[in-house]
């Protein structure tokens, strides 16, 4: 029997960190360096108040282009690794569906954090009550079998415009989904923890009575990543961030 493996410890720590966070801190991150957001456009919650954030594991459909001999349902899902985040691609169908309930259970049970499907789900009622963080395009009851098949895993994946390459970090929540390049994860989300800290400082002084001009102009809002008061981000470039500063 196959059980549920334990992430990398470097896995574990960046997920933890962004799951204190959401996509919106996220992509002012990316804002603050000067990056795409990276956003996963036309990706909606199917789980409410769930968040799937991990390392891309790909996967990319094709329709059936034989059609003399059954098409099951592709299995790929025992080799995804636990902390992983499932990314398929079947082209935003809406047509017929990639993932169902019981890809959610055994996923859940194997310590995947979260689908995206570019394309349709189904059984989002079985997926939203277990607490499977799903997302995708679109809902259909219409199954995939006989109408698309497994192309590959692994590989660079077009989500409506953005792409998307094995390893690349994930994160989807109630506002939609984003990639964050494999390369860059450590300086987004330092970044995004200090976006954090500025808006809760901005908003305690708000609540406080402090007009709400005032306290985004004294604790930054304009450069949020700067960390408020202090600005400490400004000096320094670690982690692959790119000096946006010296302009």
């Amino acid at each position: 029997m196959t059980t549920a493996q334990a992430a990398p410890a470097g896995v574990t720590e960046l997920r933890e960190r962004l799951l204190r966070l959401d996509t919106a801190a996220v992509a002012d991150a990316m804002d603050g360096l000067r990056l795409p957001p990276g956003v996963l456009p036309g990706i909606a919650a199917r789980t409410p108040d769930a968040v799937a954030c991990g390392p891309a594991f790909t996967v990319r459909y094709r329709a059936v282009d034989d059609d003399t001999a059954f098409r099951s349902a592709a299995d790929y899902l025992d080799d995804v690794p636990a902390g992983s985040v499932v990314v398929v691609d079947n082209k935003g169908s809406r047509t017929c569906t990639t993932w169902g309930s019981l890809l959610s259970s055994v996923a859940l049970a194997r310590g995947v954090c979260g689908t995206v499907v570019h394309g349709s789900a189904r059984d989002v009622r079985e997926s939203r009550g277990a607490g499977y963080p799903l997302f995708s395009t679109g809902v259909t009851m219409v199954s995939g079998k006989n109408r698309v098949m497994l192309d590959r895993t692994g590989v660079e994946v077009d989500i409506a415009g953005t792409s998307v390459a094995p390893g690349d970090w994930i994160m989807a929540d109630d506002n939609g989904a984003l990639r964050i390049p494999a390369a860059l994860v450590e300086g987004v989300v330092r970044r995004a923890e200090a976006v954090e800290r500025t808006e809760s400082r901005i908003r305690e002084a708000a609540l406080g009575g402090s007009r709400l001009d005032e306290a985004r102009a004294r604790f930054g809002y304009a450069r949020p990543w700067e960390d408020g008061e202090n600005g400490e981000d400004r000096e320094n470039g670690e982690n692959g961030d790119v000096d946006d500063d010296r302009r």
